[in-house]
């Protein structure tokens, strides 16, 4: 018996001393839990929930998700020609709508949703906000509906030599000092071809820092499945982006990532290009170029 109180001893004395003045924090008012869940994170405020009642109802009060919602939410959602925009019971409902279904705004110029997780904010820039070198020709670039899609058009590339495509925004639309990532958001028909050998050159970069980021991307290597990241052997040719397949049935594959400061002047540019080579490409189509933050 002696030689366990000595080892419970030893063991406190590695904890260091009981503390004589622990405070139950559960018994704080509704309103001070709310002040302390806001500065965490959505997702810390939904594992909250589980703690307690009391934890609970201030992790779900209007109070923490409207800290949770970008300042200027109501000025993005008045964009949007749904009827039910702002018809939810709490801001909870409304935060989490926004993160799971996207709202076309800007007379569907854009798509809006949030990270779901951060509760940053992102875009989605459609085919036609894209300047595509030949896009208006016919014998080159259609423009067809698709029902998958959340845009009315997508881009489908009959065929093409000179292949470039570009867009850009407005930074200030952004969340500031965030880290973002650009992604094509496309699918490639049984006949595609065209676009490994050489692959083409994506770009991004604002106007503010100055730099351009770029990498080569193959459109066409295996498709990482949600998920299975770390389970896709690459071939021998190594690119820093490969394909995902995402969720609402298209592919994704990241153009490249910059850092967000919050500049209201300054405009983020962004591209895929292959005009060196100039053999043709056929089968892609592009529903757009999603802007979103990085995870990790």
């Amino acid at each position: 018996m002696r030689e366990r109180d000595m080892e419970i001893e030893r063991e406190g004395e590695r904890n260091g001393p009981p503390c004589a003045c622990a405070v139950d924090i559960s018994v704080l008012p509704e309103g001070c839990l709310s002040d302390i869940v806001a500065l965490t994170t959505p997702k810390d405020a939904c594992r909250a929930c589980a703690v307690s009642s009391t934890f609970r109802a201030a992790a779900e009060s209007n109070a923490v998700w409207e800290r949770f919602l970008p300042s200027d939410y109501q000025a993005i959602i008045a964009q949007s020609s749904s009827s039910d925009s702002l018809n939810f019971s709490s801001k909870k409902q409304l935060y989490l709508s926004l993160s799971d279904n996207p709202r076309l705004i800007d007379d569907n110029k854009k798509s809006f949703f949030l990270d779901k997780l951060s509760g940053k904010k992102c875009y989605h820039l459609p085919a036609r906000e894209l300047t595509i070198a030949w896009g208006d020709n016919p014998h080159y670039w259609r423009w067809v509906s698709l029902p998958e899609s959340r845009f009315p058009e997508v881009a489908e590339l009959h065929s093409v030599c000179w292949f470039d495509i570009n867009g850009k925004m407005s930074v200030s639309i952004l969340s500031p000092k965030t880290n973002y990532a650009a992604y094509l958001v496309y699918k490639l028909t049984e006949e595609a071809y065209g676009f490994n050998d050489p692959p083409p050159t994506a770009s991004i970069g604002t106007t503010g820092a100055g730099e351009v980021y770029e990498q080569t991307v193959s459109l066409d290597l295996p498709i990482v499945e949600p998920g299975q990241e770390d389970q896709v052997v690459l071939p021998q040719q190594q690119h820093t982006s490969r394909p995902k397949q995402r969720n609402d049935g298209w592919l994704e594959i990241e153009l490249g990532q910059f850092f967000n400061e919050g500049g209201e002047v300054d405009e983020l540019q962004f591209g895929l290009k292959e005009v060196k080579v100039l053999w043709d490409k056929s089968g892609l189509i592009v529903e757009g170029i999603e802007i979103r933050p990085t995870r990790g």
